[in-house]
């Protein structure tokens, strides 16, 4: 009750409030905050993925505005030699108004990141966008199939299947990509599993299908018993340490993430930034509230 009454009463709270808790999650509102963080990510060791924040926008004009900061975002970070490579949320390219504007938005960006070599993530968003998102996928593995990935949310029923579907685009010489996480949309309960126990029974059980195929995973998640898990399954299946990788967010459960990066495990860290930093952090807080619990240690116990 206390976590939801957090959540609910955030979007009204100052911005400046809001930033205490949300900065040790946010790069910052800039390019060079992103940078910088990258930078120091990369000098432990650690790759990253950069997203510019913003999801579901409302006009097209705002979905041009994206991706023209998006292909300036690529220019930048590969000029400042980030180890790195880069997601987005379809949402904010129009994927919700026309389709066909948010493929050709995506495929300029991934055309600009393919030139470099390098890799676009497509984030997963809610139920209502996923057939759409597969979609988009599909026709941009098409055409490149070394410079996209997608995300994969181990809570929705539907995963396996979707994982089983899309083998058609899975080659040896191209593997499919994915981020398999655990997934934080409110969903219902009639699409989605609600037990702890249930989605981490879920997550192994699609990771182990993305060995068992060849697939390239990355395994997102802070929570130790999948970490530990996701140990158990390489070994089992002998998985060489050039076909996965743990990923994790910015600023969350640094000492487990040391750990992986101890171990020799490749880890990549997601970093955010950008000046829908507010509008994220009380999106976020509304589909969990019981990240209230995290601001209340921000103010009171790290100041």
């Amino acid at each position: 009750m206390f976590n939801k009454m957090i959540a609910a009463m955030l979007p009204f709270m100052p911005k400046s409030f809001v930033w205490i808790f949300s900065k040790r999650y946010i790069a910052g509102k800039k390019i060079e905050d992103a940078i910088k963080v990258s930078k120091d990510l990369n000098s432990q060791g650690i790759k990253v993925t950069i997203d510019l924040l913003g999801e579901f926008i409302t006009r097209l004009d705002e979905a041009e505005k994206n991706k023209l900061e998006y292909l300036e975002i690529i220019d930048t970070v590969v000029k400042q030699k980030i180890d790195g490579n880069f997601s987005l949320k379809p949402t904010m390219f129009g994927l919700l108004i026309d389709k066909d504007v948010c493929y050709a938005n995506i495929r300029e960006i991934v055309a600009k990141a393919a030139s470099y070599n390098n890799i676009i993530r497509i984030d997963m968003e809610d139920s209502q966008c996923v057939d759409l998102e597969i979609e988009l996928f599909r026709k941009l593995k098409a055409e490149f199939p070394k410079n996209v990935g997608l995300v994969v949310q181990a809570y929705l029923k539907r995963t396996l299947k979707d994982l089983e579907n899309m083998m058609d685009l899975h080659s040896k010489d191209n593997p499919l990509n994915y981020r398999l996480c655990k997934g934080i949309y409110v969903e219902p309960a009639e699409i989605a599993y609600k037990k702890y126990d249930e989605i981490n029974q879920h997550f192994l059980e699609d990771l182990e299908f993305m060995f068992k195929k060849g697939v390239y995973p990355g395994i997102a998640t802070h929570d130790k018993p999948l970490v530990e898990g996701a140990y158990r399954l390489i070994d089992k299946y002998k998985v060489p340490k050039n076909m996965y990788e743990f990923q994790m967010l910015y600023g969350v459960t640094p000492e487990l993430r040391k750990s992986i990066v101890d171990k020799g495990h490749t880890m990549r860290v997601y970093v955010p930034f950008g000046e829908q930093w507010f509008a994220y952090s009380t999106r976020r807080l509304k589909e969990n509230p019981k990240m209230a619990w995290l601001i209340i240690k921000a103010i009171f116990v790290r100041g």
